[in-house]
């Protein structure tokens, strides 16, 4: 082999840094839905910021292609009764229903086989509502979801990614419980609306909210009595429990719910409801509440909330989506896409075996004899044609690294290498920097490379994160990603990797 041949092996995929196995599908697809970390998508019809900016169709088509397996839509009342989407109360521009059902349909199952859940924010009338449902059914034909699998009357658990590959599920508030549904009559099939009791109401979804699954027993709401009375005029409140059946009849195995309590969601809850909380009562529960509840979270959280946050509330057992703005950018995001780089990139990862315990001890804070601890040793060794600044007066970057971990409170470390003056070519570092892992599981790893402007002042030249349990050993590269997520061409970091 030439010394250009051995140059060009190396910056192959044959040495990344990322395993190549985990680059398919080789985890376990047959367990429950709630026992995956889903790749998911917060306001994903927008294009920039939540208050004037676009509403654009490229939204779905991004996320989809990037394997997001569920996709928020706001809906409210259009003209000449076409719903639209678009960020209610803002000066967002407006899309139509029917065009965001028509992109998904065609990109549903670009990326991923497996199920995609569209989480609708739903603020429609009823006579709108069954406008929405009409298309989700006429446009997703045999993809949407019509009933439970096997058609089942009583469900105890979820069925699994690979039962539901090629499907879409509906995320909605509905009118009773599934088995209702199914048991329906032809008379109450052919009622327009049902009111969902106040108990059953959440408050209208939106930025700071978090919605959760989480069960409720028939025999709990208004004492299992379900009301014909006609809901009082001048309530508004009452006008927005208006479900029509239409629609409701689409929602199985993800139905919104209201959050009481986490006692009252291990008593009540059934495994295909789902609820919502404030984002900062969610982080208060996921620092303070017991990890083994049996329910699932869905998360829904701008890109501001810290990383930390973001991991702590990810390291939850009860965790099933955590909801990002796929459009902006920024560290959450790239752990969001580093963390999804596993099991081929499906959108689903299987949680570790500890937190699909129901019985389960484990909190960030508690972590002990749980998972195998690692001793990480990375070696810095060199950079290949890093990104020139774009700030500096010579155009020269004085380029460092940092080696970020981010994971359980105690894994969370730094190692930041020394600067390189004047040289993004070729520099050369040749430092070794060792991490103690006690959660591996749930550990990333980031590699941020930076421009040292000034002593205070940093530009970002190009990251990667991927989970560390992804990490090859040896002689490896780094590949780098800039700003949008994109890969930079030819930059990358040359590392040695050991870890035991």
């Amino acid at each position: 082999m030439s010394f250009e041949g051995f140059i060009r092996y190396m910056n192959s995929e044959e040495c990344s840094i990322f395993k190549s196995e985990h680059k398919t599908i080789y985890q376990d697809m047959d367990q429950p839905l709630c026992d995956y970390f889903i790749s998911s998508s917060h306001n994903t019809y927008l294009m920039s910021d939540q208050l004037m900016g676009p509403s654009d169709l490229w939204g779905y088509i991004s996320a989809l292609l990037k394997g997001c397996r569920c996709l928020e839509i706001d809906c409210w009342d259009g003209p000449r009764n076409e719903p639209i989407v678009y960020h209610g109360h803002t000066l967002t521009s407006k899309i139509q229903f029917r065009s965001v059902i028509s992109v998904i349909e065609k990109y549903a199952f670009s990326s991923s086989a497996y199920p995609l859940v569209l989480s609708l924010e739903n603020h429609c009338s009823t006579q709108q509502q069954k406008v929405m449902a009409q298309y989700l059914k006429d446009i997703l034909g045999d993809k949407l979801l019509f009933s439970p699998l096997g058609g089942e009357t009583e469900m105890t658990k979820l069925p699994s990614p690979e039962a539901l590959k090629f499907k879409v599920l509906v995320k909605n508030k509905k009118v009773g419980t599934i088995e209702e549904g199914m048991l329906r009559t032809d008379d109450a099939a052919a009622a327009e609306t049902e009111d969902v009791s106040e108990s059953e109401m959440s408050d209208e979804e939106s930025d700071e909210t978090i919605p959760i699954y989480k069960g409720r027993s028939p025999s709990k709401r208004r004492g299992d009595q379900r009301t014909a009375t006609p809901p009082p005029p001048k309530k508004s409140r009452a006008k927005k429990g208006q479900i029509a059946i239409e629609l409701s009849d689409l929602v199985i195995y993800t139905k919104s719910s209201k959050f009481v309590s986490f006692d009252h969601s291990l008593e009540n809850q059934k495994c295909y409801e789902n609820n919502s909380i404030g984002e900062s009562k969610a982080r208060k529960l996921a620092k303070h509440s017991g990890f083994g509840l049996a329910c699932d979270i869905e998360m829904q959280l701008g890109n501001f909330v810290t990383s930390v946050s973001w991991l702590n509330l990810v390291c939850n057992a009860m965790t099933k989506y955590v909801a990002l703005n796929f459009q902006t950018q920024g560290l959450p995001m790239e752990l969001q896409n580093g963390k999804f780089l596993d099991n081929g990139g499906c959108g689903y990862v299987l949680k570790p075996e500890f937190l699909r315990d129901p019985n389960t001890t484990f909190t960030p804070q508690n972590v002990g004899g749980h998972s195998k601890p690692m001793s990480l040793s990375i070696r810095l060794i060199s950079g290949h044609q890093l990104p020139p600044s774009t700030k500096s007066k010579t155009n020269k970057a004085d380029p460092f690294v940092q080696i970020e971990i981010y994971g359980v409170p105690e894994d969370q470390g730094r190692r930041k290498s020394s600067v390189v003056k004047s040289n993004a070519l070729s520099p050369k570092w040749n430092e070794t920097f060792s991490f103690n892992i006690q959660v591996p599981e749930l550990a990333m790893i980031r590699f941020c490379v930076e421009d040292e402007l000034s002593v205070v002042n940093h530009e970002f030249l190009g990251q990667y994160t991927l989970p560390v349990l992804s990490l090859n050993t040896g002689y490896r590269n780094v590949p780098l990603l800039g700003k949008d997520g994109a890969k930079l061409e030819f930059a990358s970091l040359f590392v040695h990797v050991w870890y035991y």
